[in-house]
């Protein structure tokens, strides 16, 4: 007998079933029974443990499982013991020594700044082969006959000249250059004593520049000395030995020191180095057309003796007419002093 055809459609939907099992075995996966304390005829068995599941491992005692959310709950960070961490006991004390800072620390600081940059290596280098080149250069063609008036010290004027311009530029770049490159913040940071910093500059910058110079001067002085001599050429006393030393390279550093204080308040090396040419040459050159006047002629020789090229030649003892050159440094000096003291008044009150 023959299957009718819808019959045959709705067994072939239904899903094929299990195998019969004999009725006497137990399904393979049926739940063991397990003892439950009090139960009649089942006696007390302890629980049974969960079955472990592949890569996992127990729980040690005293560690918490992860929770969902937490950093526990991570992968590969289940079962993580959590740290807890102690306070330092009360009488801890830091292996790195507490110092109180000093203008000593900031002195090492910038004696490191000026000695590791090239401008300043390069820019005294320049200052001394002038001095000492030129020097030598002027001492050796000159004669015995043209030191009968004039003391044997004077072949360093001419190199002083152009040298102070490079002490001048120097003075300028030990402060504008860290404004440039926005390194003054981190020194501020460093040091936020801010007077303590320019203080610190200034006593560096004038120490190097002014050992510089004189050394230079003294080289030329004494092979100037030494290429002439005899009864016809004019010996240097101290006095002329001092200011051909001592006092030039004095003037000279405290010009490039108020290089400083300038380059400290105008912030910017083309304007500041262009200012301080501005102040050396143009004394110099000014008075001679203040002079045309009758008017500004006492003006214009007050400033021709106060120029830096009469101011050193005063120092080195040309003329007797032009002085000592020590009132020259005197005006130097408090012309100095009051660019210093503006500078540390726009340094505390001005941001970087």
């Amino acid at each position: 007998m023959t299957t009718p055809p819808y019959q045959q459609q709705a067994q072939a939907a239904q899903p094929p079933s299990a195998p019969p099992q004999p009725p006497h075995q137990a399904p393979q996966h049926a739940p063991q029974p397990q003892g439950v304390p009090g139960a009649p005829g089942m006696p007390p068995t302890a629980p049974q443990q969960a079955p472990q599941q592949p890569g996992m491992q127990p729980q040690q005692p005293g560690m918490q499982a992860p929770q969902p959310g937490m950093p526990g709950g991570a992968p590969g960070m289940q079962g993580a013991p959590q740290q807890s961490y102690a306070p330092a006991p009360a009488g801890y004390t830091s292996p790195i020594p507490i110092r109180r800072t000093h203008l000593g620390h900031a002195i090492a600081s910038e004696w490191t700044k000026i000695k590791s940059v090239r401008s300043t290596i390069w820019t005294l280098s320049v200052m001394a082969a002038l001095v000492i080149g030129i020097g030598l250069l002027v001492a050796s063609g000159t004669k015995d006959s043209d030191y009968s008036t004039t003391p044997t010290t004077i072949p360093g004027l001419f190199g002083t000249l152009l040298g102070q311009l490079c002490i001048v530029t120097l003075g300028v770049l030990v402060v504008s250059s860290e404004y440039g490159t926005g390194m003054i913040r981190t020194t501020f940071t460093a040091s936020p004593q801010r007077s303590r910093v320019l203080t610190a500059k200034a006593l560096v910058f004038f120490l190097v520049s002014f050992v510089t110079t004189t050394a230079a001067l003294g080289l030329v002085a004494l092979a100037s000395t030494g290429m002439h001599s005899g009864a016809e050429v004019m010996e240097p006393t101290g006095k002329q030995m001092l200011g051909a030393t001592v006092g030039a390279g004095l003037y000279v550093s405290l010009l490039g020191l108020l290089s400083l204080a300038v380059g400290s308040m105008l912030r910017h090396s083309a304007g500041a180095i262009t200012a301080m040419l501005g102040v050396v040459l143009l004394p110099a050159i000014l008075p001679a057309f203040l002079m045309m006047s009758s008017s500004l002629q006492t003006l214009g020789e007050k400033m021709q003796k106060y120029s830096s090229p009469n101011s050193l030649a005063a120092l080195f003892q040309i003329d007797d007419e032009l002085g000592t050159g020590w009132s020259q440094l005197g005006l130097l000096a408090g012309v100095t002093a009051a660019a210093l003291i503006a500078a540390y008044a726009l340094l505390e009150k001005r941001d970087v």
